[in-house]
């Protein structure tokens, strides 16, 4: 989401001096994830941040295949990822392809005692369970259940959670995630068929800035590969900022949902975009009112695109049985709509109050071992029951 927003102290005009109170400079930081082209803000430094002072380990995190041509629909079972003190160390992934990642987390701690920058993608983490702040060099963020959490590419942020049981779902881009662009102007403010606002985000608030020296763990994501860079002086020494890029919520449970006389399509649930993908956010809303509707999603092809479908809370209706933190995979190739009953069990019924997440991909996803390891039942022939 682009707009303007600024916090804390910066000149009047950009690329200025910017004059700290006890004489000398701060130092200007241009961030921006597409070049000197895309959205950007500008941040003012109290020490340079470039000041490394050591480079240390290299950790491969890039995920395997251990499906990697995948007709089977699947139902993984998310909450059997495994509670994990550290967040990074959390992060499991099932699903994956050269557009997009995706992950399911349990984690007991946040990320305490180093800071975290994804330089390969942008982050967008929804939170299934449990509350926190996110802080970062943009200020804090407090987050909570059903918040998505969206996080452009190379922010350096921590996490403290407020208890131990914590669920999240993590979609991470290679590409820019923005709102759907049918949604916008040619000024890039939402219009009014739009399913939320700008009102409804929120937005980094002021944190004081940390004016300290000393050695300062940062683990940056590049390529698949964590590395440990220690620079000489805080990654949250700024004292103010502006521009159109930086972290901010947007809750789930602020969807308005596009509802019909009859059924509506998936894209009418869409809430971000990305290159070859697409999230969505299947929110409680009233049913089709044609006095012959029927509420149940019709059967359709998956042709060009995976679909997966994240469960969050209330009654599936077009399942028989689904669990919080179930992850259905439809690949695309084959046709896939509600189970059997369901169809037929959906008439007259009046509005739903479902939760869910929807991620397409428009390449085929991957499946991680530790996806197979999740996998629950035989999911790819429970239309024959």
């Amino acid at each position: 989401m682009a707009y303007y927003h600024t916090l804390g102290s910066i000149p009047p005009k950009r690329h200025t001096i910017h004059e700290k109170p006890e004489g000398g400079l701060y130092y200007e930081q241009l961030f921006g994830t597409e070049g000197f082209h895309g959205v950007s803000s500008l941040l003012y430094h109290t020490h340079r941040p470039t000041m490394v002072s050591h480079i240390g380990e290299a950790i491969d995190l890039r995920p395997q295949a251990a499906v990697d041509k995948n007709i089977h629909s699947r139902m993984l079972q998310g909450f059997n990822a495994k509670p994990t003190a550290d967040l990074l160390d959390a992060r499991t992934t099932v699903l994956f392809n050269n557009d997009v990642q995706i992950d399911v987390a349990a984690p007991q701690k946040g990320i305490d005692g180093y800071f975290f920058k994804n330089a390969d993608s942008d982050e967008v983490l929804f939170i299934h369970q449990g509350s926190g702040v996110l802080r970062s060099m943009f200020g804090e963020l407090r987050f909570e259940y059903a918040d998505y959490i969206v996080i452009p590419r190379g922010t350096i942020y921590q996490i403290a959670f407020d208890g131990p049981d914590n669920r999240l779902f993590v979609v991470e881009s290679h590409s820019p995630v923005i709102t759907p662009k049918r949604y916008r102007n040619e000024f890039g403010q939402m219009l009014e068929h739009s399913p939320f606002c700008e009102r409804d985000l929120r937005l980094p608030t002021y944190m004081a800035p940390k004016d300290e020296r000393g050695e300062f763990l940062l683990k940056i994501k590049k390529e698949g590969v964590l590395h440990h860079v220690t620079y000489s002086s805080h990654p949250f020494d700024v004292v103010g900022w502006d521009g159109y890029c930086y972290p901010y919520i947007f809750s789930a449970l602020n969807f308005e949902p596009i509802t019909g006389r009859v059924h509506q399509p998936p894209p009418v649930h869409q809430t971000f975009e990305g290159h070859n993908f697409v999230i969505c956010t299947f929110a409680p809303r009233m049913y089709d009112y044609h006095p012959k509707s029927i509420p149940a999603p019709y059967n359709h092809s998956n042709i060009d695109s995976d679909e997966v479908l994240y469960y969050v809370d209330g009654d599936f209706m077009s399942r028989n049985h689904v669990e919080k933190g179930f992850i259905s995979l439809h690949p695309g190739g084959i046709p896939h709509g509600p189970h059997p009953g369901a169809y037929e069990r959906s008439i007259g019924q009046k509005e739903t109050m479902e939760l869910a997440v929807m991620v397409d991909t428009f390449r085929p996803l991957k499946v991680t071992q530790a996806a197979l390891d999740m996998e629950y039942g035989t999911y790819w022939n429970s239309w024959n029951e």
